[in-house]
């Protein structure tokens, strides 16, 4: 028997001190582990509340460019991380209070009504629950 708990999405990240600004500072993930430097970690794992997510970064300190190369984050446009969230409208207000760009949450047509928005590293995230 095949028993599952739980999933741990990692995603690469072109800054670690500016992925963690979004997803502890402003999403309020708190940092279970990293890689022993602090924001400077090349890996972290993150969790809030029963939801993990792992970021690594994609350059070996010393060679990291000044910036991002548009090949190594063309396809993080087809990657979303989609969070069960409650209270859609509260999340909205919440992240606009906090300077995230976003628009207003919509019903999606099966159901669900969706937040969606991008991380600083162009990965979509969606807050979403069962439309009342």
């Amino acid at each position: 028997m095949l028993t599952i708990e739980g999933m741990t999405p990692l995603i690469q990240v072109f800054s670690m001190p500016r992925a963690l600004g979004f997803y502890r500072d402003v999403l309020g993930f708190e940092v279970v582990s990293d890689s022993g430097n602090g924001d400077d970690s090349s890996w972290v794992w993150l969790r809030r509340d029963n939801v993990d997510v792992m970021l690594n970064d994609q350059y070996e300190s010393g060679h990291v460019p000044d910036t991002c190369p548009p090949e190594r984050v063309k396809w993080h446009r087809d990657t979303c991380l989609y969070f069960g969230c409650p209270d859609v409208d509260a999340a909205y207000e919440y992240l606009q209070s906090k300077g995230v760009e976003c628009d207003p949450p919509k019903d999606a047509p099966y159901g669900m009504k969706q937040l969606y928005l991008r991380d600083p590293d162009g990965y979509g995230i969606c807050f979403q629950w069962r439309s009342e």
